[in-house]
């Protein structure tokens, strides 16, 4: 997720058998550094979107920009499985007084995000913040930490293939008639955050939870996995990269063979051509005026196709990361700025909207927005790497290990 936890290796083993810890794992925490690696390019990633330029620039900048789109949100997303995995036990999740505890402390890191999320949203800055959909997918995710790893493949595939109908479905009964402002009015959340509450955390919002569901059990499927088993981490990097190709691969065909999709598509949402539209949101919001759209993938489009290929591309990077942390110690060196952001992505991710508010850089022209996410990215990196010589944990990751501590007293 947002904020990183760490990947305890059996205590002592290394040093009991004189040997040095495995390659991917650091010698103080035990941590898998490749998962800090992708976190880090997620920030990173998020940080291109809300701050660079826009990919209208065109070249391979303007490419770059427009693969860090949605992207990033959702290996994010794949990034909260393994933590939540993390958080109640891996190999094996905990079981008694242990498993109610780990329960515990997920429930109230679920609370302080969408509190947080919701926080963040109030400064009224360009960014759709994500982290109030993410505590609420972790609260329903919650259930199912005790799954096997196919098992959880399973759901995941399960959600990925009928919660973008749902969704469908229930924004076109929300634009199309008064139900949603009775559930609104009556929304103790609505109140209390001055936003559609319950209607547009799970509908109406940037980041609807019943389309963000499916990556974190995908994510939690991969946290279940024996990652240092020889081939794991190939077979989800060819996982991976088949999803990649269903979805996006998938779009394309049927934008292209079903008669007048791209034409529906493209008048319906006033935004570009739809032939970009099996990668690109450049066509512009979801819309609910043509079932047709049901056929994109652009990464923001709450489609199944989107959700299969942005998994997929996730899961070819977190592979990635890790097979690189593993065998390149010299990569590793070089990657350390990144690995630090990574380390601290909860307090990188909060830190770069309140820069955007307080500098007003969230709507900046071409010319000065890529020294703006070069600045930004380059004083999280120093950031980073001064405090992690220091601290173990971020400033906001101490606040949210605290605010746990009551769990402790579950019996």
């Amino acid at each position: 997720m947002l904020h990183a936890v760490s990947e305890v290796a059996p205590s002592g083993a290394a040093s009991a058998m004189g040997a040095d810890p495995a390659p991917s794992l650091t010698a103080s925490t035990g941590r898998l550094i490749g998962l800090d690696l992708a976190r880090g390019l997620a920030v990173f990633g998020m940080y291109a979107a809300h701050v660079g330029p826009d990919p209208s620039v065109g070249g391979p900048l303007g490419w770059v920009m427009e693969v860090a789109r949605g992207r990033s949100s959702a290996l994010f997303a794949l990034l909260a499985g393994f933590t939540l995995v993390l958080l109640t036990g891996r190999p094996q999740p905990r079981t008694g007084r242990a498993g109610r505890q780990a329960m515990g402390r997920v429930l109230i890191r679920s609370a302080v995000l969408v509190a947080l999320g919701y926080a963040l949203t109030c400064l009224d800055t360009s960014v759709d913040v994500i982290l109030a959909a993410y505590g609420m997918v972790f609260l329903l995710a919650l259930p199912l930490y005790r799954l096997r790893a196919d098992t959880l493949a399973v759901i995941a595939a399960a959600t990925a293939l009928v919660l973008p109908q749902v969704l469908y479905v229930l924004r076109a009964a929300v634009e199309g008639g008064s139900w949603a402002d009775a559930v609104i009015a009556h929304d103790p959340l609505a109140r209390i955050t001055d936003s559609d509450g319950i209607v547009e955390l799970f509908i109406t919002g940037a980041y609807p939870v019943l389309t963000w569901l499916p990556f974190v059990i995908a994510g939690m499927a991969v946290g279940r996995l024996d990652l240092a088993r020889p081939g794991v981490r190939a077979t989800v990097a060819l996982v991976g990269s088949g999803l990649a190709l269903l979805g996006y691969g998938g779009s394309w065909l049927a934008l292209n063979l079903v008669p007048g999709a791209q034409a529906a598509v493209s008048a319906t949402t006033g935004g570009g051509s739809a032939a970009s539209a099996w990668w690109s949101d450049a066509v512009g919001d979801p819309t609910t005026s043509t079932p047709d759209w049901l056929l994109v993938a652009a990464p923001h489009s709450q489609t199944t196709w989107s959700i299969l290929g942005n998994t997929g591309v996730g899961l070819v990077i977190i592979a990635a990361c890790l097979f690189a942390t593993d065998r390149s110690a010299r990569l590793r060196r070089l990657a350390a700025p990144v690995i630090a952001v990574g380390s601290v992505s909860l307090t990188a991710y909060v830190g770069h909207i309140i820069a955007i508010k307080t500098l007003g850089i969230d709507d900046l022209p071409t010319s000065a927005a890529l020294p703006a996410l070069a600045c930004l990215a380059a004083a999280s990196m120093l950031l980073a790497v001064a405090w992690t010589q220091v601290c173990r944990r971020g400033p906001l990751e101490y606040m949210l290990h605290a605010a746990t501590a009551p769990a402790r007293l579950i019996n």
